[in-house]
């Protein structure tokens, strides 16, 4: 219970904590269908519903409606995607003074069929999101100046993930990448210094080249990350908790069992939880078992931001859990 005596006693206030996200901002497309359409297949889709999303945009939503104090850095187009994007950030908090709109080139867009079954996939096109320079960063250096982690994610050009990443670690920051959307023969310079990264079991084994179809294999492709020059490696693993991969040892966290609707932002919500915990000074433990209860809401709801909980929903529904746990121990 000590997590959430901890943060129920600052849900009220902003963290002390600073964080910025770095990342990526687009507007998605969400279709819902019965079934995930085969290769040359015509299906038809029941609805389509305009949400707010981006892996970035996620995160930063996510944090500060947990309570973070979270800034942004991004990128959106001059059109009215862009506009909704900003404001949906600024409506929990986020500080949106980083997000420069660019002419001339769209918000990104993000294309997500959702089965009955909560499964989603993925076209996401770039638009802005490619556009973040060097220059832009450097412009928004107090950011990163003002910040105590930092968040990025791969929906970016990766010489930017690489160049914030450098700056920040000479500052003193925290970095934590989810590397998503993953990608293969990333070079072992490409990792080293982030202190946390989150892949989910996919993810893993698409940066690794190879199949992993145990916890023990997911361990030792951690374990690789490590070697690269991570820190500490978390592995998401969907309904079943998360496992910590650190040089020293290794531990999994079960997840509390749900229906799940869709897994947009599943991971999103994870990482933004992960960070708010740690900022408030929790152990990795306690840090990954609010991560999956955040995440653990989140697939129950439909979107991506507008599936993420408050933190008072996340705290009961770990009192919740604790509680049930309980009951059967007993």
């Amino acid at each position: 219970m000590h997590l959430q005596n901890n943060l129920t006693k600052e849900r009220a206030g902003r963290n002390v904590n600073k964080i910025l996200v770095v990342g990526s901002l687009n507007m998605d497309f969400v279709i819902d269908v019965k079934n995930m359409p085969l290769a040359g297949e015509t299906i038809l889709g029941e609805k389509v519903t305009l949400v707010p999303g981006g892996k970035g945009a996620n995160q930063a939503y996510a944090a500060g409606k947990l309570g973070g104090n979270v800034r942004m850095i991004g990128a959106v187009g001059n059109d009215m995607y862009g506009s909704m994007l900003k404001e949906n950030l600024e409506s929990v908090g986020v500080d949106t003074s980083g997000i420069e709109t660019i002419k001339g080139a769209p918000t990104g867009n993000a294309f997500i069929t959702v089965d009955e079954c909560g499964e989603n996939s993925i076209i996401v096109i770039q638009g802005t999101n490619a556009c973040l320079t060097k220059e832009m960063i450097d412009r928004h250096m107090e950011l990163i100046d003002q910040c105590d982690t930092v968040i990025m994610q791969l929906e970016i050009p990766l010489e930017i993930v690489t160049y914030v990443k450098n700056i920040a670690k000479e500052k003193g920051k925290t970095v934590i990448l989810d590397p998503a959307p993953a990608k293969a023969g990333l070079p072992d310079e490409f990792f080293r210094g982030f202190d946390i990264v989150k892949p989910n079991e996919t993810e893993i084994q698409t940066l690794s080249g190879r199949k992993m179809e145990t916890k023990r294999k997911l361990e030792e492709g951690a374990k690789e990350l490590l070697e690269k020059g991570v820190d500490t490696v978390i592995i998401t693993l969907g309904g079943d908790g998360a496992l910590l991969v650190t040089k020293d040892a290794s531990e999994e966290f079960h997840a509390k069992r749900v229906n799940a609707v869709d897994t947009t932002a599943a991971g999103d919500s994870f990482t933004a939880a992960l960070a708010v915990a740690l900022g408030k000074g929790m152990p990795y433990s306690k840090a990954i078992e609010f991560g999956n209860s955040v995440s653990g809401i989140v697939v129950t709801r439909k979107g991506a931001q507008t599936s993420i909980p408050t933190m008072e929903e996340a705290i009961k529904n770990m009192k919740e859990r604790n509680e049930n746990e309980n009951t059967n121990h007993n």
